[in-house]
Formats: structure tokens, sequence, C-alpha cells
């Protein structure tokens, strides 16, 4: 098995998958900030990691491209989809773990090339997504949900995030050091997983978080995997990629769980499927009864200021009390 270079990127901007860990991030610099505290290379420079057709994983160029075959397509505005379900569970010490819900949701995506004069040619990713919450047996999407820790029905509030934006990636970063791929081998499969730890101002509480708690706190976990002659085949603009998905966080805002102790953890996997086709059929059929506008990826010229589902369920109260 070769280490071929780690580095904890944000890679699936929101998860949500992708947004889970940018969306819910906040500002870029702060994104930037993680990234590069999370930083750590492993590379074996006796290895030959060049594809047949071309694209090397011994230069920072072509570790940047096998990047963006992963994230969307090397292909500016071409769509990709990511199709992730899972579980959410509800833990509270001294108790038996609850299966709340289950949980779909996509992502859609594309990107741009961009270029900077002293880091190189890169690209920037530009996403949106959904995350449904559905009945735990049936598997029907919610509208309402009898809460067990309160006894309440409370009205769900799904996921819906727009836009979930990746700041630009470079051959070079702002330091000067190289992009690294974060990724293990073993022969022809490749993986790599990340943990991105999360900790800022909750847009839900007040001004004196820092005195008086409050503060937003959760961890995202992701593995990712392909196939190694499918990544490094410079003829193809995408790569195959499967996806698992870890989030340990505190109850969702629409739980109305108040002060209660407890977490929540979700546990799902998913893949690239590309085309909006390869979608499950019954999910598209949610996407285009409730959610329209996801069924395309913004602009390539996006510039809004990322949504979290946090600030989403603001905006959502705040409608209602008006």
């Amino acid at each position: 098995m070769k280490s071929i270079g780690r580095i904890c990127l944000p890679v699936l901007a929101g998860l949500l998958l992708s947004g889970a860990a940018i969306a819910d991030a906040a500002p870029e610099d702060e994104v930037l900030e993680i990234v590069n505290r999370l930083i750590e290379t492993v590379v074996d420079p006796q290895e030959d990691r060049r594809g047949e057709s071309g694209i090397s994983l011994d230069t920072a160029a072509g570790r940047l491209m096998a990047y963006r075959k992963v994230q969307c397509s090397t292909l500016d505005g071409k769509e990709s989809f990511f199709w992730w379900t899972g579980i959410a569970y509800g833990h509270v010490a001294g108790q038996a773990d609850l299966r709340l819900f289950r949980v779909e949701g996509i992502n859609v995506r594309r990107c741009a090339t961009v270029e900077d004069p002293e880091r190189g040619k890169g690209f920037r990713l530009i996403t949106r997504e959904i995350l449904v919450y559905q009945d735990p047996v049936t598997g029907e999407m919610l509208d309402t949900w009898d809460n067990p820790y309160t006894g309440k029905t409370v009205e769900v509030v799904h996921v819906a995030n727009d836009p979930v934006n990746q700041p630009a990636q470079f051959p070079l970063r702002r330091d000067g050091s190289e992009f690294q791929m974060p990724m293990v081998t073993q022969g022809n499969d490749w993986w790599w997983t990340a943990a991105v730890p999360l900790f800022y101002n909750n847009p839900l509480a007040g001004d004196y978080q820092k005195y008086v708690g409050g503060t937003y706190h959760a961890t995202e976990m992701f593995n990712f995997k392909g196939k190694l002659d499918d990544l490094l085949d410079a003829d193809s603009d995408s790569a195959g990629t499967f996806v698992g998905w870890v989030r340990l966080a505190q109850w969702l805002p629409w739980m109305e769980m108040g002060s209660r102790t407890g977490k929540m953890y979700f546990h799902a996997g998913g893949s690239k499927v590309g085309d909006y086709e390869n979608v499950p059929a019954d999910f598209r059929t949610v996407i285009e009864e409730h959610f329209p506008l996801y069924r395309h990826a913004p602009p390539l010229d996006d510039d809004r200021p990322n949504e979290t589902s946090w600030t989403y369920f603001k905006k959502v109260v705040d409608a209602r009390e008006d």
C-alpha cells in the first residue's frame, strides 16, 4: 500500500456531503484556515503515479486535475450530481439511541476554470444541494414529525442550500506550497478520508455566544473511493466516486429540542451518479415536485454567499413571523 499525499479538504462543498463541511463552515477565509490547519502531506517520490493517458499525481497540476475529476468535470459548465441516502439517529446519555428518520439528498455542481498569474490554472466549484428527511419506515418525505423526546409534533424544515460553493483551488496554495491529493492507493483502488471539526458562531444565537454559549459545534467525516485507472484517464472528463458520510452534531433546530442534552449522528453513503437521469427515479420526483430549482447547478459566475442548513432555517422562521 502506498500513501501518495494526504490533506483534509472540505471535499463536497456543505452535505451535507458537499455542503456539510463548507456550507456549514461559513466564510471563505475560515474554510481555507481549516484546510491549512489540517494539512498532513506524505509523498513517496519513488512511486510511479502517472496514468497511461497522461494525468500524473507527481505534479501539482496533475493532482489538481485528478481532484477536479472527482469533484465535477474537467469541462467547464458540465453538471454532475452526487446522490446519497442514510439514517439519522438521536443519542442521549443513559438511553438507547433512537432511529429518528431517513435522509436522502443530492448535490448538483459544475466547475469553472480560473487562472491566477502566480498560482496557475485552477478551478472553482459551484453547487447547490438538498437533504430531505423521510419516515424511517416508509421512506416518505416528512411534512411533520412526532418528536419522541418531547412528545410534540413539529413542522419539518428540509435542507435547501443555495449556493454551496467552494473557494478556487490552484496548483499552488496561498503560502506557495503545492496542492496535494489526499489519497491512499492499493492496486487499482484509491481512497481518502477527511474529518472536518466545526466550531463557530451559531446564526440562530445572539451576539454573546463567547460568554453564554450556544456556539455551533459539529464534526463532518467523509470517505471517498474510486478506481485509479479511471481517475488518471486523461481522455475522460470525470471520475466515478463512492462516498461515505458521518455527521456528529447538535439537535436540528426544527426539532424544537431547546436546551435538552444529547446529540445526533448521521450515517449515509452514495456516489457521484453523473447525469440527472441517474438520480433514483423516486427522488427525481421529489426534486421536480418540491425543489425544481435543484434540477440544475447555479451559473458559473455565481458569487453569492453560501447558504447553510442553519441560515436557511433562520430565513424560514423569520418568514413565518413576518
